[in-house]
């Protein structure tokens, strides 16, 4: 690479090049989220050929967001020193590569693997197109920026619950792996083309690889004894995988060259409260789409494709409070727009509670437009929140963390929802036998949560009016 090109300071970036790179880099979020959305409408039909139980089918969403936990903070430290766009373009190939495969796919393991090697792709592509947009961005301007990124994102999960129902009521569900394919050969073709600038801000450093390599095996350890609870097993692997990641932060506390700043969490308060805040949130509303989709479709006997068109009211009113929060960011604390975003979210988790076999779909459809209005309304601050409290030098790993923080959110939701399904109606493939059962797990995930919605309201809450990105240093 030219050190010409090798920017380690926030390059002033042209105007024409700003929005490019905000187009280019939602729209990878956008085909990552409409995947991810089509997907879990897809599971159903998916099942019909592979015969999983409840559990191992949940492992198919679970596995992509385990995988984008496990390698968030590390790509986001190797873009930091071997450049941002380099990471992101190699993110971009994985992921394009990874929905070629599993077209082929013949077994749920096969299918699982696939999502192993996407959310690989997926962990560069995320943490790194928030560091570009924050690297290219001044803080006036970043508020909008993150908001059309999280419209983009929205507006990837609105359309993969249509078009993949449709497709798989149409063509079989393989057939939105080949959309994906496609669309993404295209990305990487324009993003190599019109990307030629770097984001190398940590150059010459080093790469921790004993943290990373420490920090994967008690994430895997502690999420499938998750999984597997509350067996023996599931407790032992629990505690291993806890003792594992305090054995991470004491190690990243001594390295020089750490993939996880720990001084961060001792000398920022808003870079902690805005990180547990996508936390909580995460955890609260991840898992709604795959319980919602299970629901509509063996519950209440909607198709797949009926089933996508109910689920995409609540992602368009994500979109259009996405953007309204990027407006409203320049006049309203960023905590401020989270909490109230929050608020509403809690409003939309505590109606679900109430589902059961004969909810009205005006009852569903409203609930939804409530918990999107929310989480619209709280994403592009919080993220806004968290970028605005670092230094331009660690734009990567503090874009990492955020990710990771949502990463692991994603991930506890999927494993409470297999807690709950496991220790209600076990290993067992969802059939009308067990539907009460399924309705009660439901009723149950529903009730935790909203206990960490409110949670999330309350650490939004919590932050500073004032942020302080000199407190994020060495």
């Amino acid at each position: 690479m030219e050190d010409a090109k090798l920017n380690i300071n926030r390059p002033e970036t042209p105007g024409n090049h700003k929005i490019l790179i905000l187009v280019t880099t939602s729209l990878s979020a956008f085909f990552a989220a409409f995947l991810t959305s089509g997907l879990n409408v897809a599971l159903p039909s998916a099942n019909q050929e592979f015969q999983a139980d409840a559990i191992l089918l949940s492992w198919v969403v679970t596995a992509y967001f385990l995988t984008i936990g496990l390698f968030q903070l590390p790509s986001g430290r190797l873009a930091d020193i071997i450049g941002i766009r380099k990471v992101f373009v190699i993110g971009l190939i994985i992921f394009g590569a990874a929905s070629t495969l599993t077209i082929f796919t013949q077994s749920i393991l096969m299918l699982i693997i696939g999502q192993v090697i996407r959310g690989l792709g997926g962990a560069m592509i995320f943490s790194n197109s928030t560091a570009m947009v924050a690297a290219v961005f001044s803080e006036r301007e970043r508020g909008r920026a993150f908001s059309i990124n999280s419209a983009a994102v929205y507006g990837g999960f609105s359309t993969g619950p249509f078009i993949g129902g449709f497709l798989t009521e149409h063509l079989g569900w393989r057939s939105i792996f080949v959309l994906s394919a496609v669309f993404f050969l295209v990305l990487i073709i324009l993003f190599i083309w019109k990307i030629k600038d770097e984001w190398c801000q940590s150059r010459g450093e080093k790469f921790d690889t004993a943290g990373s390599i420490i920090y994967a095996i008690s994430l895997v350890m502690l999420m499938y004894g998750f999984s597997v609870l509350p067996e023996t097993q599931g407790i032992l692997l629990g505690l291993a995988g806890a003792a594992g990641l305090m054995v991470f932060l004491l190690w990243e506390n001594r390295c020089r060259f750490p993939i996880l700043n720990v001084k961060i969490f001792r000398r920022n308060k808003n870079f902690i409260l805005a990180n547990l805040t996508t936390f909580l949130s995460y955890c609260a509303v991840a898992a709604v789409v795959f319980m919602m989709s299970l629901y509509l479709q063996y519950i209440l006997g909607f198709s797949a494709e009926q089933a996508g068109i109910i689920l995409l009211c609540q992602p368009i009113m994500q979109i259009i409070f996405s953007l309204v929060a990027g407006r409203l960011s320049v006049k309203i604390q960023p905590s401020r727009l989270s909490a109230m975003g929050m608020t509403l979210t809690l409003v939309g988790l505590l109606g679900l509670i109430l589902l059961n076999s004969s909810t009205p779909l005006w009852y569903i459809i409203v609930t939804l437009i409530v918990l999107g209005a929310g989480y619209g309304l709280f994403a592009s601050p919080n993220s806004n929140a968290v970028m605005s409290s670092v230094v331009p030098r660690f734009f990567g790993i503090a874009a990492a963390t955020v990710g990771t923080m949502r990463a692991l959110g994603q991930i506890f939701s999927m494993a409470i929802t297999m807690i709950i399904i496991n220790s209600v109606i076990g290993r067992a493939v969802i059939t009308p036998d067990n539907y009460p059962g399924f309705i009660t797990s439901t009723k149950i995930a529903f009730v935790v949560f909203s206990l960490l919605c409110c949670a999330g309201v309350f650490t939004s809450l919590s932050q500073r009016k004032s942020l302080d990105p000199s407190s994020f240093s060495e």
